[in-house]
Protein backbone atom coordinates (compact mmCIF):
# COMPACT_ATOMS: atom_id res chain seq x y z
CA UNK A 1 0.00 0.00 0.00
CA UNK A 2 3.19 2.57 0.87
CA UNK A 3 4.73 1.34 -2.38
CA UNK A 4 1.51 2.58 -4.30
CA UNK A 5 1.38 5.85 -2.26
CA UNK A 6 4.51 6.19 -3.16
CA UNK A 7 4.17 5.43 -6.96
CA UNK A 8 0.96 8.28 -6.85
CA UNK A 9 3.37 10.62 -5.34
CA UNK A 10 6.35 10.36 -7.92
CA UNK A 11 3.57 10.76 -10.72
CA UNK A 12 2.15 14.31 -10.01
CA UNK A 13 3.16 17.25 -11.81
CA UNK A 14 4.87 20.29 -10.80
CA UNK A 15 1.97 22.09 -11.27
CA UNK A 16 -0.24 20.00 -8.96
CA UNK A 17 2.27 20.16 -5.96
CA UNK A 18 1.98 23.76 -6.00
CA UNK A 19 -1.84 23.52 -6.30
CA UNK A 20 -1.88 21.52 -3.24
CA UNK A 21 0.76 23.59 -1.84
CA UNK A 22 -1.27 26.84 -2.12
CA UNK A 23 -4.33 25.21 -1.37
CA UNK A 24 -3.00 23.78 1.91
CA UNK A 25 -2.15 27.94 3.07
CA UNK A 26 -5.05 29.70 1.41
CA UNK A 27 -7.54 27.15 1.00
CA UNK A 28 -8.43 28.59 -2.78
CA UNK A 29 -9.89 24.72 -3.41
CA UNK A 30 -12.17 24.40 -1.00
CA UNK A 31 -13.62 27.86 -1.60
CA UNK A 32 -13.80 27.41 -5.27
CA UNK A 33 -15.60 24.01 -4.68
CA UNK A 34 -18.14 25.72 -2.53
CA UNK A 35 -18.73 28.62 -5.10
CA UNK A 36 -19.05 25.66 -8.20
CA UNK A 37 -22.17 23.88 -6.23
CA UNK A 38 -23.98 27.07 -6.33
CA UNK A 39 -27.19 27.64 -8.83
CA UNK A 40 -27.94 30.33 -10.90
CA UNK A 41 -31.29 31.88 -12.15
CA UNK A 42 -31.39 31.91 -15.78
CA UNK A 43 -33.32 34.65 -17.47
CA UNK A 44 -32.14 37.33 -20.05
CA UNK A 45 -32.65 40.24 -17.67
CA UNK A 46 -30.18 38.84 -15.50
CA UNK A 47 -27.70 39.14 -19.10
CA UNK A 48 -27.91 43.23 -18.29
CA UNK A 49 -25.36 43.26 -15.46
CA UNK A 50 -22.79 41.16 -17.50
CA UNK A 51 -22.92 43.68 -20.14
CA UNK A 52 -22.12 46.13 -17.19
CA UNK A 53 -19.18 44.00 -16.15
CA UNK A 54 -18.14 43.08 -19.86
CA UNK A 55 -18.16 46.67 -21.10
CA UNK A 56 -15.99 47.44 -18.17
CA UNK A 57 -13.45 44.96 -18.52
CA UNK A 58 -13.28 46.58 -22.21
CA UNK A 59 -13.11 49.82 -20.64
CA UNK A 60 -10.16 49.19 -18.62
CA UNK A 61 -7.87 47.26 -21.28
CA UNK A 62 -8.37 49.75 -23.91
CA UNK A 63 -8.37 52.64 -21.43
CA UNK A 64 -5.01 51.23 -20.66
CA UNK A 65 -4.02 50.53 -24.11
CA UNK A 66 -4.55 54.47 -24.86
CA UNK A 67 -2.58 55.57 -21.71
CA UNK A 68 1.09 54.63 -23.49
CA UNK A 69 0.02 57.23 -26.20
CA UNK A 70 -1.71 60.15 -24.51
CA UNK A 71 0.18 63.10 -22.74
CA UNK A 72 -2.08 65.09 -20.47
CA UNK A 73 -0.30 68.13 -21.04
CA UNK A 74 -1.55 71.95 -21.43
CA UNK A 75 2.10 72.94 -22.91
CA UNK A 76 1.47 74.42 -26.00
CA UNK A 77 3.11 72.71 -29.12
CA UNK A 78 2.88 73.15 -32.77
CA UNK A 79 1.53 69.97 -34.60
CA UNK A 80 3.04 68.87 -37.55
CA UNK A 81 1.37 64.77 -37.91
CA UNK A 82 -0.60 63.33 -40.78
CA UNK A 83 -3.68 65.26 -40.25
CA UNK A 84 -3.18 68.33 -43.00
CA UNK A 85 -5.93 70.27 -41.88
CA UNK A 86 -4.54 71.51 -38.70
CA UNK A 87 -0.85 70.82 -39.68
CA UNK A 88 1.53 73.76 -38.34
CA UNK A 89 -1.76 75.15 -35.89
CA UNK A 90 -0.68 75.87 -32.37
CA UNK A 91 -2.30 73.64 -29.73
CA UNK A 92 -1.92 71.75 -26.16
CA UNK A 93 -0.11 68.28 -26.03
CA UNK A 94 -3.46 66.70 -25.11
CA UNK A 95 -4.66 67.24 -28.18
CA UNK A 96 -1.75 66.94 -30.11
CA UNK A 97 -1.29 63.39 -28.53
CA UNK A 98 -5.34 62.49 -29.10
CA UNK A 99 -4.87 63.57 -33.27
CA UNK A 100 -1.65 61.19 -33.11
CA UNK A 101 -3.68 58.21 -31.74
CA UNK A 102 -6.42 58.70 -34.20
CA UNK A 103 -4.52 59.34 -37.25
CA UNK A 104 -0.76 57.55 -36.69
CA UNK A 105 -0.69 54.77 -34.14
CA UNK A 106 -1.82 51.56 -35.60
CA UNK A 107 -5.43 50.47 -34.23
CA UNK A 108 -5.55 53.62 -32.16
CA UNK A 109 -8.70 55.03 -33.81
CA UNK A 110 -10.49 51.76 -33.60
CA UNK A 111 -9.53 51.50 -29.81
CA UNK A 112 -10.01 54.94 -28.75
CA UNK A 113 -13.95 54.88 -30.47
CA UNK A 114 -13.98 51.13 -28.77
CA UNK A 115 -13.20 53.18 -25.38
CA UNK A 116 -15.76 55.74 -26.15
CA UNK A 117 -18.66 53.56 -27.34
CA UNK A 118 -17.71 50.69 -24.26
CA UNK A 119 -18.11 53.46 -21.70
CA UNK A 120 -21.61 54.69 -23.44
CA UNK A 121 -22.71 50.91 -23.28
CA UNK A 122 -21.42 50.59 -19.95
CA UNK A 123 -23.77 53.71 -18.35
CA UNK A 124 -26.51 52.38 -20.46
CA UNK A 125 -26.70 48.58 -19.24
CA UNK A 126 -26.31 50.24 -15.65
CA UNK A 127 -29.10 51.91 -15.60
CA UNK A 128 -31.10 49.38 -17.37
CA UNK A 129 -29.87 46.53 -14.61
CA UNK A 130 -30.74 49.37 -12.04
CA UNK A 131 -34.46 49.90 -13.52
CA UNK A 132 -34.26 45.72 -13.99
CA UNK A 133 -33.44 45.75 -9.78
CA UNK A 134 -35.86 48.65 -9.08
CA UNK A 135 -39.23 47.13 -10.72
CA UNK A 136 -38.59 43.53 -9.41
CA UNK A 137 -37.83 44.87 -6.22
CA UNK A 138 -34.11 42.96 -5.78
CA UNK A 139 -33.04 45.96 -3.88
CA UNK A 140 -35.37 44.43 -0.69
CA UNK A 141 -33.16 42.91 2.07
CA UNK A 142 -30.73 41.83 2.70
CA UNK A 143 -29.72 43.43 -0.57
CA UNK A 144 -30.13 47.32 0.43
CA UNK A 145 -26.18 47.57 0.55
CA UNK A 146 -25.73 46.49 -3.29
CA UNK A 147 -28.42 48.53 -4.39
CA UNK A 148 -26.25 51.07 -2.45
CA UNK A 149 -23.30 49.84 -4.29
CA UNK A 150 -24.90 50.23 -8.12
CA UNK A 151 -25.90 53.50 -7.29
CA UNK A 152 -22.47 54.82 -6.41
CA UNK A 153 -21.37 52.77 -9.40
CA UNK A 154 -23.91 54.66 -11.65
CA UNK A 155 -22.56 57.70 -10.38
CA UNK A 156 -18.93 57.59 -10.75
CA UNK A 157 -19.47 56.13 -14.29
CA UNK A 158 -21.01 59.57 -15.19
CA UNK A 159 -18.04 61.26 -13.55
CA UNK A 160 -15.26 59.32 -15.32
CA UNK A 161 -17.55 59.80 -18.46
CA UNK A 162 -17.31 63.62 -17.93
CA UNK A 163 -13.44 63.49 -17.27
CA UNK A 164 -12.88 61.45 -20.16
CA UNK A 165 -14.94 63.24 -22.38
CA UNK A 166 -12.80 66.94 -21.59
CA UNK A 167 -9.17 64.86 -21.36
CA UNK A 168 -8.48 65.16 -25.43
CA UNK A 169 -8.53 69.22 -24.87
CA UNK A 170 -10.67 69.95 -28.23
CA UNK A 171 -13.16 72.73 -28.76
CA UNK A 172 -16.56 70.67 -27.68
CA UNK A 173 -15.23 69.32 -24.30
CA UNK A 174 -14.13 73.15 -23.50
CA UNK A 175 -17.16 74.11 -24.35
CA UNK A 176 -18.68 71.62 -21.65
CA UNK A 177 -16.40 72.60 -19.33
CA UNK A 178 -17.25 75.82 -19.24
CA UNK A 179 -20.86 75.07 -18.58
CA UNK A 180 -19.06 72.70 -15.74
CA UNK A 181 -17.31 75.91 -14.48
CA UNK A 182 -20.27 78.14 -14.63
CA UNK A 183 -22.31 74.98 -12.48
CA UNK A 184 -19.65 74.62 -9.83
CA UNK A 185 -19.49 78.96 -9.56
CA UNK A 186 -22.90 79.31 -8.65
CA UNK A 187 -22.43 76.90 -5.58
CA UNK A 188 -23.13 79.38 -2.42
CA UNK A 189 -19.48 80.13 -0.46
CA UNK A 190 -17.13 76.97 -1.61
CA UNK A 191 -18.03 77.47 -5.85
CA UNK A 192 -15.04 79.95 -6.36
CA UNK A 193 -12.78 77.18 -4.08
CA UNK A 194 -13.84 74.23 -6.00
CA UNK A 195 -13.20 75.86 -9.47
CA UNK A 196 -9.81 77.24 -8.48
CA UNK A 197 -8.67 73.68 -6.96
CA UNK A 198 -10.07 72.04 -9.92
CA UNK A 199 -8.55 74.01 -12.59
CA UNK A 200 -5.73 75.14 -10.89
CA UNK A 201 -6.50 78.97 -10.92
CA UNK A 202 -8.86 80.98 -13.12
CA UNK A 203 -10.80 78.81 -15.35
CA UNK A 204 -9.50 76.89 -17.45
CA UNK A 205 -6.29 77.36 -15.73
CA UNK A 206 -2.91 75.09 -16.85
CA UNK A 207 -3.51 72.10 -14.98
CA UNK A 208 -6.84 71.02 -16.31
CA UNK A 209 -6.00 67.80 -17.95
CA UNK A 210 -3.32 66.54 -15.54
CA UNK A 211 -5.99 66.78 -12.60
CA UNK A 212 -8.79 65.58 -14.93
CA UNK A 213 -5.93 62.59 -16.06
CA UNK A 214 -5.17 61.46 -12.53
CA UNK A 215 -9.44 61.94 -11.71
CA UNK A 216 -10.26 59.90 -14.89
CA UNK A 217 -7.45 56.82 -15.08
CA UNK A 218 -6.47 56.45 -11.12
CA UNK A 219 -9.36 57.58 -8.82
CA UNK A 220 -12.51 56.77 -10.29
CA UNK A 221 -11.31 53.46 -11.49
CA UNK A 222 -10.16 52.75 -8.30
CA UNK A 223 -13.34 53.00 -6.53
CA UNK A 224 -15.45 51.68 -9.22
CA UNK A 225 -13.38 48.35 -9.12
CA UNK A 226 -13.57 48.17 -5.53
CA UNK A 227 -17.68 48.43 -5.59
CA UNK A 228 -17.56 46.25 -8.22
CA UNK A 229 -15.30 43.45 -5.89
CA UNK A 230 -18.00 44.54 -3.26
CA UNK A 231 -20.90 44.40 -5.40
CA UNK A 232 -19.94 40.86 -6.73
CA UNK A 233 -18.94 39.37 -3.14
CA UNK A 234 -22.41 40.56 -1.99
CA UNK A 235 -23.99 38.59 -4.61
CA UNK A 236 -22.42 35.43 -3.73
CA UNK A 237 -22.97 36.33 -0.31
CA UNK A 238 -26.80 36.68 -0.24
CA UNK A 239 -27.46 34.55 -3.31
CA UNK A 240 -29.22 35.28 -6.79
CA UNK A 241 -32.74 36.77 -6.54
CA UNK A 242 -35.61 34.21 -9.04
CA UNK A 243 -38.57 35.12 -10.76
CA UNK A 244 -41.32 33.13 -9.34
CA UNK A 245 -42.68 29.89 -10.58
CA UNK A 246 -42.76 26.43 -10.33
CA UNK A 247 -41.03 25.00 -7.38
CA UNK A 248 -39.43 28.39 -6.75
CA UNK A 249 -39.18 29.71 -3.30
CA UNK A 250 -37.09 32.17 -0.47
CA UNK A 251 -35.21 29.34 0.36
CA UNK A 252 -33.87 28.03 -2.94
CA UNK A 253 -33.02 28.38 -6.53
CA UNK A 254 -33.73 27.24 -9.83
CA UNK A 255 -31.40 27.25 -12.02
CA UNK A 256 -28.17 26.57 -14.43
CA UNK A 257 -25.21 24.94 -12.70
CA UNK A 258 -21.98 27.38 -12.02
CA UNK A 259 -19.68 25.61 -15.06
CA UNK A 260 -22.47 25.82 -17.67
CA UNK A 261 -23.08 29.23 -16.13
CA UNK A 262 -19.48 29.78 -16.55
CA UNK A 263 -19.65 28.71 -20.22
CA UNK A 264 -22.28 30.61 -21.25
CA UNK A 265 -20.60 33.76 -19.77
CA UNK A 266 -17.43 33.22 -21.40
CA UNK A 267 -19.29 33.39 -24.88
CA UNK A 268 -21.47 35.89 -23.77
CA UNK A 269 -18.27 38.15 -23.32
CA UNK A 270 -16.96 37.26 -26.57
CA UNK A 271 -20.12 38.37 -28.06
CA UNK A 272 -20.46 42.02 -26.34
CA UNK A 273 -16.53 42.55 -26.72
CA UNK A 274 -17.40 41.65 -30.75
CA UNK A 275 -20.18 44.09 -30.83
CA UNK A 276 -18.48 46.93 -28.92
CA UNK A 277 -15.71 46.31 -31.84
CA UNK A 278 -17.80 46.49 -34.88
CA UNK A 279 -19.58 49.29 -33.13
CA UNK A 280 -16.45 51.46 -33.31
CA UNK A 281 -15.16 50.56 -36.39
CA UNK A 282 -17.81 51.63 -38.51
CA UNK A 283 -19.89 54.05 -36.26
CA UNK A 284 -17.49 57.01 -36.27
CA UNK A 285 -17.65 58.94 -32.54
CA UNK A 286 -16.56 62.18 -31.08
CA UNK A 287 -14.07 63.22 -34.21
CA UNK A 288 -11.92 65.63 -32.45
CA UNK A 289 -10.41 66.67 -35.30
CA UNK A 290 -13.48 68.35 -36.89
CA UNK A 291 -13.63 70.68 -33.44
CA UNK A 292 -10.62 71.71 -33.72
CA UNK A 293 -8.48 72.77 -29.83
CA UNK A 294 -10.07 74.42 -27.60
CA UNK A 295 -9.71 78.20 -27.24
CA UNK A 296 -11.08 79.91 -24.32
CA UNK A 297 -12.60 82.74 -26.89
CA UNK A 298 -14.66 80.35 -28.75
CA UNK A 299 -17.59 77.61 -28.73
CA UNK A 300 -18.43 75.05 -30.86
CA UNK A 301 -22.02 75.49 -32.55
CA UNK A 302 -23.87 72.25 -31.52
CA UNK A 303 -22.20 71.06 -28.56
CA UNK A 304 -24.07 67.97 -27.06
CA UNK A 305 -22.91 66.07 -24.08
CA UNK A 306 -22.96 62.03 -24.19
CA UNK A 307 -26.57 61.17 -23.15
CA UNK A 308 -26.23 60.57 -19.45
CA UNK A 309 -24.93 63.99 -18.84
CA UNK A 310 -28.27 65.10 -20.73
CA UNK A 311 -30.54 65.50 -17.99
CA UNK A 312 -27.99 67.72 -15.98
CA UNK A 313 -27.32 69.89 -19.28
CA UNK A 314 -31.27 69.83 -20.06
CA UNK A 315 -31.73 71.35 -16.93
CA UNK A 316 -29.54 74.03 -17.56
CA UNK A 317 -30.54 74.86 -21.02
CA UNK A 318 -34.24 75.29 -20.09
CA UNK A 319 -34.21 77.09 -16.65
CA UNK A 320 -34.95 80.71 -16.83
CA UNK A 321 -31.84 83.20 -16.49
CA UNK A 322 -33.00 83.93 -13.04
CA UNK A 323 -30.76 86.01 -10.61
CA UNK A 324 -31.33 87.40 -7.05
CA UNK A 325 -29.05 89.71 -4.69
CA UNK A 326 -28.36 89.03 -0.76
CA UNK A 327 -25.92 90.81 1.53
CA UNK A 328 -24.38 92.32 -1.54
CA UNK A 329 -23.89 88.74 -3.15
CA UNK A 330 -25.39 87.77 -6.66
CA UNK A 331 -26.88 84.39 -6.50
CA UNK A 332 -26.92 82.78 -9.21
CA UNK A 333 -30.58 80.65 -9.60
CA UNK A 334 -30.26 79.64 -13.30
CA UNK A 335 -27.10 77.48 -12.48
CA UNK A 336 -28.11 76.67 -8.53
CA UNK A 337 -31.62 75.44 -9.22
CA UNK A 338 -30.75 73.04 -11.87
CA UNK A 339 -27.56 71.50 -9.96
CA UNK A 340 -30.12 70.72 -6.45
CA UNK A 341 -32.86 69.72 -8.48
CA UNK A 342 -30.27 67.23 -10.55
CA UNK A 343 -29.08 65.91 -7.05
CA UNK A 344 -32.04 65.70 -5.84
CA UNK A 345 -33.07 63.54 -9.00
CA UNK A 346 -30.39 60.88 -8.29
CA UNK A 347 -31.13 60.72 -4.39
CA UNK A 348 -34.67 60.00 -4.97
CA UNK A 349 -33.09 56.74 -6.67
CA UNK A 350 -30.54 55.85 -4.02
CA UNK A 351 -32.70 56.33 -1.28
CA UNK A 352 -36.16 54.58 -2.30
CA UNK A 353 -35.38 51.09 -0.63
CA UNK A 354 -35.14 52.55 1.92
CA UNK A 355 -37.92 54.63 2.17
CA UNK A 356 -39.92 51.04 1.18
CA UNK A 357 -38.31 48.84 3.53
CA UNK A 358 -39.31 51.75 6.47
CA UNK A 359 -43.02 52.22 5.11
CA UNK A 360 -43.30 48.38 5.00
CA UNK A 361 -42.09 47.40 7.97
CA UNK A 362 -41.08 44.05 6.12
CA UNK A 363 -37.93 42.58 7.80
CA UNK A 364 -37.68 39.52 6.12
CA UNK A 365 -35.10 38.30 3.55
CA UNK A 366 -36.91 38.08 -0.13
CA UNK A 367 -35.31 36.24 -2.78
CA UNK A 368 -38.41 35.90 -5.10
CA UNK A 369 -38.85 38.75 -7.28
CA UNK A 370 -42.04 40.89 -7.81
CA UNK A 371 -44.08 40.89 -11.03
CA UNK A 372 -43.81 45.03 -12.19
CA UNK A 373 -47.82 44.58 -12.45
CA UNK A 374 -47.88 43.96 -8.49
CA UNK A 375 -46.01 47.20 -7.14
CA UNK A 376 -48.28 49.37 -9.00
CA UNK A 377 -47.08 52.53 -7.29
CA UNK A 378 -43.30 51.75 -7.42
CA UNK A 379 -43.68 50.70 -10.82
CA UNK A 380 -45.35 53.86 -11.48
CA UNK A 381 -42.50 56.22 -9.31
CA UNK A 382 -40.24 54.28 -11.97
CA UNK A 383 -41.62 55.09 -15.43
CA UNK A 384 -42.12 59.06 -14.05
CA UNK A 385 -38.65 58.95 -12.83
CA UNK A 386 -37.30 57.57 -16.16
CA UNK A 387 -39.87 60.03 -18.10
CA UNK A 388 -38.46 62.99 -16.57
CA UNK A 389 -35.08 61.85 -17.44
CA UNK A 390 -36.44 61.56 -21.13
CA UNK A 391 -37.78 65.29 -21.28
CA UNK A 392 -34.40 66.56 -19.65
CA UNK A 393 -32.29 64.66 -21.92
CA UNK A 394 -34.95 66.39 -24.81
CA UNK A 395 -34.14 69.81 -23.70
CA UNK A 396 -30.07 69.11 -23.80
CA UNK A 397 -30.91 68.79 -27.58
CA UNK A 398 -33.05 71.86 -27.88
CA UNK A 399 -30.91 73.77 -30.04
CA UNK A 400 -30.39 70.97 -32.53
CA UNK A 401 -34.10 70.02 -32.37
CA UNK A 402 -34.94 73.79 -33.15
CA UNK A 403 -32.57 73.51 -36.42
CA UNK A 404 -34.11 70.25 -37.59
CA UNK A 405 -37.70 71.01 -37.19
CA UNK A 406 -37.33 74.59 -37.89
CA UNK A 407 -39.00 75.86 -35.27
CA UNK A 408 -37.76 78.68 -32.70
CA UNK A 409 -35.76 77.47 -29.37
CA UNK A 410 -37.69 79.16 -27.34
CA UNK A 411 -40.69 77.23 -28.24
CA UNK A 412 -38.38 73.49 -27.86
CA UNK A 413 -37.77 75.50 -24.51
CA UNK A 414 -41.15 76.26 -23.22
CA UNK A 415 -42.41 72.87 -24.46
CA UNK A 416 -39.29 70.98 -22.12
CA UNK A 417 -40.21 73.27 -19.50
CA UNK A 418 -43.75 72.12 -19.25
CA UNK A 419 -42.93 68.64 -20.22
CA UNK A 420 -40.79 68.70 -17.26
CA UNK A 421 -43.85 69.01 -14.88
CA UNK A 422 -46.45 67.59 -17.02
CA UNK A 423 -44.83 64.45 -18.42
CA UNK A 424 -44.23 62.82 -15.01
CA UNK A 425 -47.39 63.43 -13.95
CA UNK A 426 -48.99 61.59 -16.80
CA UNK A 427 -46.46 58.74 -16.86
CA UNK A 428 -47.12 57.79 -13.79
CA UNK A 429 -50.92 57.94 -13.72
CA UNK A 430 -50.94 55.97 -16.55
CA UNK A 431 -48.41 53.34 -15.64
CA UNK A 432 -50.79 52.86 -12.28
CA UNK A 433 -53.40 52.66 -14.37
CA UNK A 434 -52.26 50.36 -16.69
CA UNK A 435 -50.35 47.73 -13.92
CA UNK A 436 -54.06 48.22 -12.00
CA UNK A 437 -55.63 46.84 -15.08
CA UNK A 438 -53.42 43.98 -15.29
CA UNK A 439 -53.81 43.40 -12.50
CA UNK A 440 -57.58 43.00 -12.81
CA UNK A 441 -56.86 40.91 -16.02
CA UNK A 442 -55.03 38.55 -13.68
CA UNK A 443 -57.55 38.40 -10.69
CA UNK A 444 -60.13 37.60 -14.23
CA UNK A 445 -58.05 34.44 -15.48
CA UNK A 446 -58.05 32.99 -11.88
CA UNK A 447 -61.47 33.19 -11.31
CA UNK A 448 -62.88 32.48 -14.88
CA UNK A 449 -59.96 30.83 -16.64
CA UNK A 450 -58.18 31.79 -19.73
CA UNK A 451 -60.32 33.03 -22.59
CA UNK A 452 -60.34 31.31 -25.83
CA UNK A 453 -61.93 33.45 -28.44
CA UNK A 454 -64.22 30.76 -28.80
CA UNK A 455 -67.87 32.03 -28.98
CA UNK A 456 -70.79 29.59 -28.41
CA UNK A 457 -74.31 29.67 -28.20
CA UNK A 458 -76.09 28.04 -25.05
CA UNK A 459 -79.63 26.07 -25.35
CA UNK A 460 -81.48 29.10 -24.06
CA UNK A 461 -80.37 31.43 -26.97
CA UNK A 462 -77.08 33.18 -24.32
CA UNK A 463 -73.99 33.68 -26.60
CA UNK A 464 -70.59 32.97 -24.04
CA UNK A 465 -67.14 32.87 -24.81
CA UNK A 466 -65.87 29.28 -23.84
CA UNK A 467 -62.89 29.82 -21.21
CA UNK A 468 -61.04 27.34 -20.25
CA UNK A 469 -59.17 26.46 -16.28
CA UNK A 470 -55.40 27.61 -16.04
CA UNK A 471 -52.97 25.00 -14.84
CA UNK A 472 -51.68 24.78 -11.46
CA UNK A 473 -48.20 26.83 -12.72
CA UNK A 474 -50.08 29.62 -14.17
CA UNK A 475 -52.26 29.93 -10.87
CA UNK A 476 -49.54 29.91 -8.40
CA UNK A 477 -47.93 32.92 -11.09
CA UNK A 478 -50.83 34.49 -10.47
CA UNK A 479 -51.47 34.33 -6.85
CA UNK A 480 -48.09 33.73 -5.43
CA UNK A 481 -47.27 37.73 -4.47
CA UNK A 482 -48.21 38.85 -1.06
CA UNK A 483 -49.94 41.88 -1.03
CA UNK A 484 -48.82 44.62 2.19
CA UNK A 485 -51.50 46.48 4.31
CA UNK A 486 -51.50 50.19 4.96
CA UNK A 487 -50.23 50.23 8.25
CA UNK A 488 -52.16 52.46 11.37
CA UNK A 489 -54.89 53.05 8.78
CA UNK A 490 -56.35 55.69 11.85
CA UNK A 491 -53.21 57.49 12.19
CA UNK A 492 -52.08 60.50 9.85
CA UNK A 493 -48.28 60.20 10.45
CA UNK A 494 -45.87 60.56 7.55
CA UNK A 495 -45.52 56.20 7.31
CA UNK A 496 -48.80 55.80 7.71
CA UNK A 497 -49.56 58.17 5.01
CA UNK A 498 -46.64 56.90 2.25
CA UNK A 499 -48.32 53.19 3.05
CA UNK A 500 -51.71 54.13 1.92
CA UNK A 501 -50.26 55.68 -1.09
CA UNK A 502 -48.56 52.59 -1.36
CA UNK A 503 -50.90 50.07 -0.61
CA UNK A 504 -54.19 51.34 -0.34
CA UNK A 505 -57.36 50.79 -1.75
CA UNK A 506 -56.60 53.02 -4.36
CA UNK A 507 -52.93 51.55 -5.09
CA UNK A 508 -53.32 47.72 -6.19
CA UNK A 509 -56.33 44.84 -6.70
CA UNK A 510 -56.81 42.32 -4.56
CA UNK A 511 -56.23 38.74 -5.50
CA UNK A 512 -58.63 36.01 -5.10
CA UNK A 513 -58.87 34.37 -1.89
CA UNK A 514 -59.03 30.55 -1.31
CA UNK A 515 -63.15 30.74 -0.72
CA UNK A 516 -63.18 32.70 -4.32
CA UNK A 517 -61.06 30.55 -6.04
CA UNK A 518 -63.24 27.23 -4.78
CA UNK A 519 -66.79 29.07 -5.75
CA UNK A 520 -65.46 30.40 -9.44
CA UNK A 521 -67.90 29.86 -12.01
CA UNK A 522 -66.02 29.05 -15.56
CA UNK A 523 -68.30 29.62 -18.38
CA UNK A 524 -66.48 26.55 -20.25
CA UNK A 525 -67.34 23.59 -18.06
CA UNK A 526 -70.84 24.67 -18.30
CA UNK A 527 -70.65 24.79 -22.03
CA UNK A 528 -68.83 21.44 -22.33
CA UNK A 529 -71.77 19.86 -20.61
Amino acid sequence: MQDLEGDRKAVRTKGERVADWADGRLGVRRLIRAKTRRVFPDHWSFLLGEICLYSFVILLVTGVYLTFYFHPSMNEVRYDGSYAPLRGQMMSEAYASTLRISFDVRGGLLIRQAHHWSALIFVASLLAHMMRVFFTGAFRKPREVNWLFGFLLLVLAMFAGLTGYDLPDDLLSGTGLAVVNGTILSIPVVGTYVSMFLFGGEFPGHDLVARFNTIHVLIIPALMVGLLIAHLALVLHHGHTQYPGRGRTNSNIVGVSAKVRAVKSAGYFLLVTGAVLVIAAVAQINPVWQYGPYRADQVSAGSQPDWYMGVADGLLRVMPGWEISLWGHTLTLDNLIPLTAGVGFFLALGVYPFIEAWVTRDAREQNLLDRPRNRPVRTALGVSWLSFYAVALIGAGNDIIAVRLHVSVESVTWAVRIGLFVVPVAAYSLTKRWALGLQRGDREKVLHGRETGIVKRLPDGEFVEVHEPLDQEQLHLLTQHEQYRPIDPGTRNLRARLSERLYGENAQITKPTAREFEGREIPAEEVHR
